[in-house]
């Protein structure tokens, strides 16, 4: 394996994740904002969500503001663990 490639390789997404940042609007510390639960929620049921997103403009398939990492956090598990991300994708076909 050529070990110069995965080193730039690894740096390059370092850099591009350097840049990412939050809106301070989006993060709301207030007790109706949606947290961990309600981003498993969103994560869970995103699929629905973003078709249902392609036909009504009211529908979101991420809420904003929201109370920050933990909702991000729920809203990650609820599309990989309880969506089956990495699991369809580990099984072996017979």
């Amino acid at each position: 394996m050529n070990y110069s490639r995965l080193i730039f390789g690894a740096l390059a997404i370092v850099l591009l994740a350097s840049c990412a940042s939050q809106v301070d609007a989006g993060v709301s510390q207030e007790a109706s904002a949606p947290g961990f639960l309600w981003g498993l929620w969103h994560g869970f049921v995103f699929p629905f969500a973003w078709i249902g997103s392609l036909f009504d403009p009211d529908i979101a398939v991420y809420a904003v503001p929201n109370r920050g990492g933990w909702y991000d956090f729920g809203f990650f598990l609820g599309i990989t663990v309880l969506g089956g991300g990495s699991w369809f994708g580990s099984r072996k076909r017979s």
